[in-house]
């Protein structure tokens, strides 16, 4: 294993373990109040992160051909997972949205393996074929069964990766022009037509409003930003975990760590994000990699990114809140799964992967 893999699988680790911490630290509350006991998230997501670890390293001795072979039949298979999402007695309904199917031991996100799925399957058709009428046909079904779970925190990732994927496929600058203008478009009259989502807009321009309706949880999350100041209340003394800021061990995460550890700390978190995406760039920095190679490693680079930006603008009110995990931290199996699951594909690219002459 060379040290920029090595480099990789620490940081990947560090950021992992961190997350899980502040698992335990933001969940403690809620965890109490639902089943009697303040472990119970922590163990969840610990179980989660040991299946996690083992996923990973299974998925690196793979060879990437594997997933190119069956690229097609992986999308089908996770368009057959969001359907399932829409059928009741297999699909979960939790707060007015279906986007878990129930299984014996428990329920799957599915659109957490859906994001691997397109991925795949655009690094195979892209570096076959670079035609816009076969990107939209494909990228069409998704976003209507998103748009029915409703999960439009999904939907924005999943979009922009995918457009991204266009663009590095070699995408001319005016078809991106006309996929990200109507990617807002599309965007805008769904919040229009949608009265909560409408809210949430609102809610984000007019923050200081309806402070106990709708700009709650951006209240309670500012609070708990500014209550961090530079270097925090210290480990164990966030205040707006006690049931405040809604979701505080998933989606709101990064609010609690903010008000833990402070800015200082939260830029510490931030650097160690950007050192996982400079080493996995240094993995492949001497390396040959084929189109379908290229395509699938900076298109799993994309989707976290995303997500990440995503997460954190949302946390500190540059964007509305769309129910974006936080990759490696928030509590949730299906996301932490996949994210694995794709950084041991990112590092079976890297090991199978052919050296510059």
């Amino acid at each position: 294993m060379s040290s920029s893999s090595k480099i990789f699988l620490t940081l990947l680790t560090i950021l992992s373990l961190i997350g899980l911490f502040f698992v335990f630290e933001a969940s403690t509350v809620e965890s109490f109040k639902l089943f009697g006991h303040q472990y119970y998230f922590f163990r969840q997501q610990a179980l989660w992160l040991v299946l996690s670890f083992v996923v990973m390293f299974v998925v690196s001795k793979f060879k990437v051909g594997f997933f190119e072979k069956y690229a097609l039949p992986i999308y089908f298979f996770g368009i057959l997972l969001l359907f399932l999402t829409l059928i009741p007695g297999i699909g979960l309904k939790l707060n007015g949205a279906r986007r878990w199917i129930i299984l014996p031991f428990g329920t799957l996100q599915t659109v957490e393996v859906f994001k691997f799925a397109i991925i795949n399957f655009y690094a195979w058709l892209l570096a076959k074929k670079l035609n816009i009428i076969s990107f939209l046909f494909f990228l069409f079904w998704p976003v209507l069964l998103i748009l029915l779970q409703p999960d439009f925190g999904s939907l924005m990732v999943l979009v922009a990766s995918s457009i991204i994927m266009y663009f590095l496929a070699g995408g001319p600058i005016k078809f991106l022009t006309m996929l990200f203008a109507g990617g807002f478009l599309l965007g805008l009259l769904i919040v229009i037509f949608s009265p909560y989502r409408r809210d949430r807009l609102m809610t984000f321009l007019n923050p200081e409003e309806n402070v106990q309706g709708e700009s709650y949880h951006v209240r309670q999350i500012t609070l708990a930003l500014g209550g961090g100041s530079w270097f925090g209340r210290g480990i164990g003394n966030s205040q707006q975990k006690y049931s405040y800021v809604p979701e505080a061990s998933s989606d709101s995460i990064f609010a609690i760590v903010a008000e833990e550890i402070g800015f200082i700390g939260s830029l510490f978190i931030i650097f160690l994000f950007v050192g996982f995406f400079v080493s996995a760039n240094l993995m492949v920095r001497n390396k040959v990699l084929e189109s379908y190679d290229y395509l699938l490693f900076y298109g799993i680079l994309s989707w976290i990114a995303i997500q990440l930006l995503f997460n954190l603008s949302a946390v500190v009110v540059v964007l509305p809140l769309a129910g974006m995990p936080l990759p490696f931290f928030s509590q949730g199996g299906s996301s932490l799964l996949m994210l694995f699951f794709a950084s041991g594909v990112l590092l079976s690219i890297t090991s199978h992967a052919k050296m510059k002459k």
